[in-house]
């Protein structure tokens, strides 16, 4: 998407049992019971083994001293039998067969400091591109920056609004659709198109030319993320990351469900590379639910609130509503989450390691310094954007 602000310097198992093993003979099981006996293990499985196969040695002695009086006492060797299939029926269901599967963890503990929200902010709308509207809370006046994040757009589209050929170049744009579909095509007749869930996590590197645009009828919704470069990275060869919504990694636990991008969340890790570390999540919690999502330490994070409401950094904090930007402050553990509300809360959590190099941006590109703004400027011109 186009950025049209002129320019910007600075500076985480169930216990299940094997299947059950065929039952072994007494001699067999004696052998092993003596083998189990001379070692350091002594599992509950042997232990019960151990007594049912005494007992069945002693009924057997017992049947045979017993023999001849069977005129007198028939039915004992029927009960001794019928409490023998009782015994093993019991210690197959304690001990032999498969235990139920148990839930993924238990409930994750509040942290000790979690992050505060040092700000927060309305997303507004602008206009953008060919006739589209979007709502921008990173990378306007009252936030130009969040170190390596340098814009958030959330998008709302319909034919025929779009974003004709522009260009990038020296950072990322990760595109994320709410709902709907968007084509992408560059310079370079590479085309796809992304629907409801899916992720393009494009890194425009030396440079790219490309158009975004709806389709399909009806309005296209979606979020893009723009992650800079560091110096040594602004000129690499572009590329792209692909995701079908199938194929991004989730997880679920205690009524929260987390659709991970990039990062890692619940023990669950995304396969994107991140060539500018990064954290990026989709979290669904449903009502009365709370999350405690650690973030690396000296990372920068925000979170957008897609819909509902919800108390993030402290438990009785005022709730924050959809299309706000919260900006968390640098000391803590991680994010804190509560919704006490009767509707489920949706949002995205995004945290990167700061570069903490000098920034000059002029709209869609991001350099070092003034002359490599320049250059880019030059030959985007001259038709060289992306081959020099």
């Amino acid at each position: 998407m186009v950025n049209t602000h002129l320019e910007i310097e600075a500076s985480r198992s169930p216990f299940i049992y094997p299947s059950h093993p065929p039952l072994l003979s007494s001699r067999a099981t004696t052998k092993m019971l003596r083998h189990s006996s001379s070692s350091s293990s002594s599992s509950p499985i042997y232990t019960a083994l151990a007594r049912l196969t005494r007992l069945k040695l002693n009924s057997k002695r017992l049947l045979s001293s017993t023999a001849p009086s069977r005129k007198t006492s028939s039915t004992t060797p029927l009960l001794i039998l019928i409490l023998l299939l009782l015994l093993i029926l019991v210690v197959s269901a304690v001990f032999l067969l498969p235990a139920t599967t148990m839930s993924s963890s238990a409930p994750t503990a509040p942290f000790k400091n979690p992050r505060a929200v040092v700000r927060k902010l309305l997303s507004e709308a602008q206009s953008e591109g060919h006739g589209a509207t979007v709502r921008r809370s990173i990378g306007r006046h009252e936030l130009r920056s969040l170190d390596p994040f340098l814009m958030l757009d959330e998008f709302s589209v319909s034919k025929p609004a779009g974003f004709p050929d522009h260009p990038h170049r020296g950072f990322e744009t990760v595109t994320y659709m709410l709902d709907g579909a968007f084509t992408h095509q560059d310079f370079s007749g590479r085309k796809g198109t992304i629907r409801t869930g899916d992720v393009q996590w494009m890194t425009a590197g030396r440079g790219i030319v490309h158009s975004e645009m709806p389709a399909s009828d009806g309005v296209q919704k979606g979020l893009q993320l723009w992650i800079n470069l560091a110096s040594k990275d602004k000129m690499i060869e572009p590329r792209y990351q692909e995701l079908q919504s199938k194929d991004i990694s989730r997880a679920e636990k205690d009524g929260v469900e987390v659709r991970i991008i990039a990062g890692e969340a619940f023990g669950v890790r995304s396969p994107v590379y991140t060539r500018t570390p990064t954290l990026y999540m989709d979290f669904t919690m449903q009502p009365g639910s709370q999350l405690h999502q650690p973030v690396p330490a000296g990372w920068n994070a925000f979170v957008y609130v897609i819909e509902g409401e919800g108390s993030f950094g402290r438990e009785g904090a005022a709730p924050a509503a959809a299309h706000h930007c919260l900006v968390l402050g640098a000391d803590g553990d991680g994010l804190s989450v509560w919704n006490g509300s009767g509707a489920p809360l949706r949002f995205v959590l995004a945290a990167g390691q700061p570069l903490k190099e000098p920034v000059v941006q002029q709209g869609p590109f991001v350099m070092n310094t003034r002359a490599e703004i320049e250059r880019a400027t030059e030959d985007y011109y001259y038709g060289r954007q992306g081959r020099t």
